[in-house]
Formats: C-alpha cells, sequence, structure tokens
C-alpha cells in the first residue's frame, strides 16, 4: 500500500501545509492511476477533482475507450466499495435501488438492497436504459439517500456515481433526462487515443496486463474514505472573492444571453462552477480561486447543461466553441 497521508492533525485547512498535503495526494493518484491507463490524464484529474467536491461524473465516449477501468481504478485508489449495474432496455428500477420480498420462513417482508448502495457506482452505459429506470438514480445524486416502500435509506459516504454513454446518434440509445443531466457535476468526453499512445496499450497487454486484476498491475490504495473526508473538509475553506463570484454569474448569464444556445446554464449549474473550482484550486497549490481555474472548468460543468440552437448545429459549433466564444467576450476580474 502506498505511503499514507496523516491530515488528522490539519486544524486550519488554509496552511501551506494542507495544500501541500492535497497536492501530494493528487500526485500519488495519478501515479497510479498511470499504471494501467495511458492517456487520460485530464480524464483521471476531472474525476479526483469530482471526488473531492462530493460530484459525479457523466463519462461519454465509444465502446472500448477505457471508461469502465477509470471508474474501477478510481474506485482502488481510494479503497471504495464498487459496484457496477449495466444499464438494458429491460432493467427496471428496482434492479437499481432494491426491493421488499416477503421472507416465507420468518413471515416478515425485507428489504432487498440494490447494487446502489456502494460507494462507487458504475452506470455503465446509462443511456442504453429507458428514462424511467435512468431517474431511479435522481435521489440517490441528489440525497445521498434512496426510498423504497416508502422507507428512506441512507447511502454509504462516500458515494459517487460514474455514468458511461455511448454517444446519443448511436443506435439503441436515449438522451438523458435535463433533471438527472443537472446532477453531474461534470461530463467528460473520452475520445480516441493518438497512435503513440494506443501503441503503449497494446505493448502493456502482451506484456500480461489484465484489466481484471488491478492488483496484479501494481495498483495500490492511496486514501481512504476517513482521510478523504477531512480533504473535503479542508478544501471548503478555500476563498472566493466577491469579483470571482460574479464572474461566475457573469459567465452563466451569457450563456443564457448567447445566439447560439436555446437553453443556457441554470443557477445549479453556477453552483457546481463554484464547489468544483475550490478543489481544482486547492490542487494547484492554491488557498483561494483565481478567474482561470474557473475557465479551465467551463467546459467539462456546462457542456451537458446547456443546449445548442439548430442554426449553431449547423454552422458546425458544439458546446465549446460557444463557451470559448463567450469567454472571450467577458472581462476577467483582476
Amino acid at each position: 500500500m502506498a505511503e499514507e497521508i496523516n491530515v488528522t492533525d490539519t486544524t486550519n485547512p488554509q496552511t501551506a501545509d494542507g495544500i501541500k498535503m492535497l497536492q501530494t495526494l493528487a500526485a500519488q493518484m495519478r501515479e497510479q492511476a498511470a499504471r494501467v491507463l495511458v492517456g487520460q490524464d485530464e480524464a483521471i484529474d476531472l474525476l479526483i477533482v469530482a471526488l473531492l467536491t462530493r460530484g459525479h461524473v457523466l463519462l461519454e465516449g465509444v465502446p472500448g475507450t477505457a471508461k469502465t477501468l477509470m471508474a474501477k481504478t478510481l474506485a482502488r485508489l481510494v479503497e471504495a466499495e464498487y459496484r457496477r449495474i449495466q444499464f438494458t432496455p429491460d432493467l427496471m428500477p428496482s434492479d437499481v435501488v432494491g426491493t421488499v420480498v416477503f421472507d416465507l420462513q420468518s413471515g416478515q417482508f425485507n428489504l432487498k438492497r440494490g447494487p446502489i448502495f456502494t460507494q462507487i457506482l458504475l452506470a455503465d452505459e446509462i443511456n442504453r436504459a429507458p428514462a424511467k429506470t435512468q431517474s431511479a438514480l435522481l435521489e440517490a445524486m441528489e440525497e445521498r439517500q434512496v426510498s423504497i416502500e416508502g422507507d428512506t435509506q441512507a447511502l454509504p459516504e462516500p458515494f459517487m456515481v460514474i455514468a458511461t454513454q455511448n454517444p446519443v446518434e448511436m443506435d439503441g440509445t436515449y438522451p438523458l433526462p435535463e433533471a438527472q443531466l443537472d446532477r453531474f457535476l461534470f461530463k467528460v468526453k473520452i475520445g480516441y487515443l493518438p497512435q503513440a499512445e494506443e501503441v503503449e496499450v497494446l505493448k502493456r497487454y502482451h506484456a500480461g496486463f489484465d484489466a481484471h486484476d488491478l492488483a496484479a498491475a501494481g495498483l495500490t490504495p492511496v486514501i481512504n474514505p476517513g482521510q478523504l473526508a477531512a480533504f473535503r473538509q479542508m478544501i471548503q475553506a478555500v476563498r472566493v472573492e466577491d469579483g470571482v463570484l460574479n464572474y461566475i454569474t457573469t459567465i452563466t448569464d451569457a450563456t443564457r444571453r448567447s445566439p447560439d444556445l436555446a437553453l443556457g446554464a441554470s443557477t445549479r449549474a453556477g453552483v457546481a462552477l463554484l464547489m468544483a473550482s475550490k478543489t481544482f484550486a486547492a490542487l494547484r497549490g492554491r488557498d483561494y480561486v483565481a478567474p482561470d481555474d474557473i475557465k479551465a472548468l467551463v467546459p467539462p460543468v456546462l457542456r451537458h447543461r446547456v443546449y445548442l440552437r439548430p442554426e449553431a448545429e449547423i454552422e458546425g459549433l458544439d458546446t465549446d466553441a460557444v463557451f470559448r466564444r463567450i469567454l472571450a467576450q467577458l472581462e476577467v476580474p483582476r
């Protein structure tokens, strides 16, 4: 096991030592992840930010681009319980959250918990299931609890959903409901690797790498859930000046006014941008949020919360291109 980082004595979360400890943690996680993942540095960084921010992540990409492996890797790095649900057209909500069953021997109704009762949940190919089943995750993602037959059951901490989806234009997929999309902190696009990195993947498999045996690949835990909670508390104290808060609301307001967007970012999107930027700043070694932190996170935080106008799509724009236009027109606070 990798050397643990002791955060129990971090009483002042804004000290340089506390920030340095967090950077060391992230560096260890990246180093460990690189043992099994090739060329996915940005995705791993965003997964780390989401984990520390108590957020969920939607990974979008074609099959075979290591999305499932990313989720398994993160779960092992934080010593978290991990479960996977394969979403299919016939999957029922009770298959996700569980149900109450009658025990003939005891003559009582007992709760049979579903796979959602875990710490890191992989909702694999979430857009293969219809909206009714997808919505079974809504309460869990927002409240960290589920309701079964009128009884509320708390989920373990940490609880994080990592969902994967194929592009919506592929056959047999359903678009995610807007309300559910808004519960994801990030939408991360996973593309094909450059040829040199793909060759490295082939070399690893040729040498005996097995994606189903991460321990054999040398992947060891870096942090446990208790330590994770202490780091999350530390991040809460990262400073955000009024000028930066105004910058966030100026960006979200600009998306609502953009001629390229039919639907702009909500207030929840602004909150997500704020909270993620605090973690991002801490991982960059600062106890305050800078405008550059906000700009760096605009695409993954907002791209699934806005909708392009048909005219913009005809023009060949995507949401990231629209964000670049918007940011270029806005004054950056000092």
